[in-house]
Formats: structure tokens, C-alpha cells, sequence
């Protein structure tokens, strides 16, 4: 029997069990370019070019309604430390990453298929799991008998209709290995080759080349395929300055960074947006650099809007 569930809520971990429900208007203001320490500087740099995700659409699939597995935890970005969900935690950060981007709330409750906007590049950030037991051999389930919400989200992937950016996870294996308790991360496994999916490990800090960067000891990694590994990029999770760990916050900061990108080349698609990204992550700001552990590298938002244009 094929079992499912999502991560359970762990604070340090920063991985979600479902609950509330519905699709919810996005409250949260910002100001535009308030800079916090927990972000990397080049996001002054687009910034300052007026690039604030203007024209996009990013949909947060995540927990919004307190309950048992999800609770407020404590956490600080730098306006006030405060008591929220998960999900309001992930909201919070686009929201300063891309104020000028527009957000879809989509609780975990609601199994219905996830909605896309006409004429917007729409983002799609996944900073849960769905993790299921493998089959008598102990291999994963071939065909899964996914909910609507999943199954459209997997199909906008592989059709290119929106960039999926999926937090990794958090049980320090790569992507689509067993973990530790015997399961498998089924989305994970139905992303590996999807178009316009992304998957982002956690690194311990922001990279530079005299500090040179570690993965963070709980960061899911690319791991031996090769496929997967051109669909993994890593980014700094600055936990000591905000009490949020996790690949859950590493996610947001990819999906702000498309946004921000998609703000200034208007007519990319998807899988231009995320090419882009894995194509100018930096190597040389990680320690001990290796392509079935970091992928294609760290992000780098100001290499990825250096051109004029792409395609």
C-alpha cells in the first residue's frame, strides 16, 4: 500500500506537515528594497537597476492554518522577531526578495490543482516534501497516485508552464535516495528531469572566494545522477542572523531571484529563467566544490542579470 505524507514541522529543520487550506490574497508589505543582513548583497544590485520581480506571479504551496504538526515558531529577518507558520515564514521572505512580485497562497489542505496566471512568468515554490515508503523490493513506486495539486504542479514543470523551485530537504541524502527512516521524497523523484524544475540545497553562509562556503549539514545534495545534478543549485541559509534553518528557506531565495530575473527579461519562459540561474551559479565561492553534492554551484543573482537579454 503506497503511503504519502508530507515532512513533519521541525523548527531547526524548517520541514511541514499539511494543514489549514484554501488559496489566500497575500497580505504582507514590504518596502521596496529594505536590505536585511540575512540577504546576499547582489540583491541591492538589482535593486538599483528598478528590478523588484515586477510581472510575475509566485505561488507559495505551503502551510498557512495552525495545527497540531504546524506551529508558530520564532524567527527574525530583520523587521522584528516574531512568532509565525511555516508558510508565513516562506512568504515573508519573497516578499522582501521580490515586493514588487505578486503571491499566491495555496495551503497544504488544498488538494485542488494549483492556479496559474495569464501573461505572467509564474513561479511555483515548494519548501515541503511528499515523502512515501518504497515498494516490497525496496524501490520507489513507479506510478503514483498523486492528488490534483501535485499532479499539476509536475505537469507545469514538464510542460514549461511555470518554474517549479523545490526546496531539496533536509535529511542530509541526495535528492532521490532512501533517508534514514526508510522513505523515499516522491517529488522529489517526479521533478528529476521536469523542464522548468530546480531543486536548492542549503549552504551554511553566503560564499565568497576568501570564505568559501560549506553545504549545510542537514542539505539534501545533487547526489550521482547526472540529470539531477543540472537541476541542483545551492544558496546561503544564514540561520545564525534569523533562527530559520533549513532547505525550506533556502528555496524562497531562488524563487525571489527568479522573480527578480523575470522582471527585467519580460518574455523568458520557465525554462530560460531557470537555465539562467544554473547557468551562472558560481563555483568558487564553495569549499571542497563537487558537482554530485553543490550541482551546478551557488547562485548568483548578478551574474544571471548581467546581460542585456537572454533566450
Amino acid at each position: 500500500m503506497k503511503k504519502y505524507k508530507t515532512y513533519r514541522t521541525l523548527v531547526c529543520l524548517a520541514v511541514l506537515s499539511g494543514c489549514g487550506g484554501g488559496d489566500d490574497a497575500n497580505s504582507i508589505a514590504k518596502t521596496i528594497g529594505a536590505y536585511y543582513s540575512w540577504m546576499s548583497s547582489e540583491i541591492q544590485e538589482a535593486w538599483a537597476s528598478d528590478y523588484f520581480g515586477q510581472g510575475t506571479r509566485i505561488t507559495i504551496v505551503d502551510a498557512f492554518r495552525e495545527s497540531i504538526s504546524n506551529k508558530p515558531f520564532s524567527g527574525n529577518l530583520g523587521d522584528g522577531e516574531k512568532l509565525q507558520l511555516h508558510g508565513e515564514w516562506v512568504s515573508d521572505q519573497i516578499a522582501m526578495l521580490a515586493p514588487l512580485s505578486s503571491q499566491n497562497l495555496h495551503d497544504l489542505s488544498n488538494n485542488q490543482a494549483v492556479s496559474l496566471e495569464a501573461g505572467k512568468l509564474n513561479i511555483i515554490n515548494l519548501s515541503y516534501g511528499m515523502i512515501g515508503e518504497p515498494d516490497v523490493n525496496g524501490n520507489p513506486y513507479e506510478d503514483l497516485n498523486w492528488s490534483k495539486r501535485e499532479q499539476s504542479i509536475i505537469d507545469y514543470a514538464s510542460n514549461n508552464l511555470a518554474l517549479v523551485v523545490k526546496a531539496a530537504g533536509n535529511d542530509g541524502v541526495a535528492i532521490d535516495e532512501i533517508n534514514q527512516s526508510g522513505n523515499f521524497e516522491y517529488l522529489n523523484l517526479d521533478l528529476i528531469g521536469a523542464q522548468a524544475a530546480i531543486f536548492v540545497g542549503a549552504l551554511n553562509a553566503h560564499g565568497t572566494i576568501d570564505n568559501p562556503a560549506k553545504l549545510a549539514n542537514y542539505s539534501n545534495y545533487a547526489g550521482d545522477n547526472v540529470v539531477a545534478q543540472d537541476q541542483f543549485i545551492v544558496v546561503g541559509v544564514t540561520g545564525n542572523i534569523t533562527d530559520l534553518y533549513g532547505t525550506s528557506f533556502a528555496a524562497p531565495i531562488i524563487s525571489g531571484y527568479a522573480a527578480v530575473l523575470g522582471s527585467k527579461f519580460t518574455s523568458a519562459s520557465p525554462d530560460i529563467i531557470k537555465s539562467r540561474l544554473l547557468e551562472t551559479a558560481r563555483t568558487d565561492t564553495i569549499a571542497g566544490y563537487n558537482k554530485g553534492i553543490h550541482g551546478k554551484g551557488e547562485a548568483s543573482l548578478s551574474r544571471a542579470l548581467a546581460p542585456d537579454s537572454i533566450d
